[in-house]
This record gives structure tokens, C-alpha cells and sequence, in this order.
């Protein structure tokens, strides 16, 4: 059974929530959450791939509590399936509240990327 208070996966993306991911009530917008989750998977499925990945689809995806100006938030990425031309990623949100030392799970999702060549076409991944 999985740890709940602890992140699965690999740190795979840190950043700072600023008052410009905002909105007026302090809370950052959720797609700003899910865009830093986006750029976490491309990272960790390129690098597996070896080659240019783009975001195919983005599933089972709720927020479960809000990030707030200067938080930091912390994106983990686990690899759980590589098709032929695809990855699939199970990619958790955790924030560090900015004064105090609580690591809460913000959201999380299935991100599925796919490897493509130089002329925009999806390509075979090397397996192994």
C-alpha cells in the first residue's frame, strides 16, 4: 500500500508559486499547477525516450488542496508504462507551505507523452 504523506516517484521539478500565478485571494491557479506537472513529464519522458516528447492526453486529475504564494512546489514523476511511441506517467503535485515544515499533496495525474522525430511524426522508443 502506498505511503500517503510521502511523494512517489522522482523529483523531477522544483519552483516557487509567485503572486503573478495568483489570483486575488492568494491561491495559485490550477493551471499553472498542472503546467509545472506538464513540464515535469516532458523532462522525465525525453529523457527516456531520447527525443522530442509532446503531451498526448492528461487523465484522473483532481485537485485536492490549493497552493498558495510562496509555496514550493515540488512535481514527482513516476514512468509506468512505455508503449511503442508512448509514455505514461504518474505525476504527483506536493507543496512546502513557506512557513512551515508541511509537505502536503496538492494533486495528482496520469500524463501520457509521445515520442516524436524530427518532422513532427511519433517515432518508436528504444525499449530497455
Amino acid at each position: 500500500m502506498p505511503d500517503l504523506t510521502k511523494p512517489t516517484g522522482e523529483l523531477t521539478l522544483r519552483t516557487l508559486a509567485m503572486p503573478a500565478d495568483a489570483n486575488p485571494a492568494g491561491d495559485i491557479f490550477g493551471g499553472w499547477v498542472m503546467s509545472q506537472m506538464d513540464l515535469a513529464s516532458g523532462i522525465r519522458a525525453a529523457e527516456r525516450a531520447r527525443c522530442r516528447v509532446v503531451t498526448a492526453a492528461v487523465k484522473e486529475m483532481a485537485f485536492e488542496l490549493p497552493v498558495k504564494i510562496g509555496d514550493t512546489l515540488s512535481i514527482y514523476t513516476e514512468i509506468t508504462r512505455v508503449g511503442r511511441t508512448s509514455i505514461t506517467l504518474t505525476v504527483e503535485a506536493w507543496a512546502q507551505r513557506s512557513r512551515y515544515e508541511i509537505l502536503e499533496k496538492v494533486t495528482a495525474g496520469t500524463f501520457i507523452m509521445v515520442a516524436m522525430d524530427e518532422h513532427g511524426k511519433p517515432t518508436p522508443i528504444a525499449q530497455g
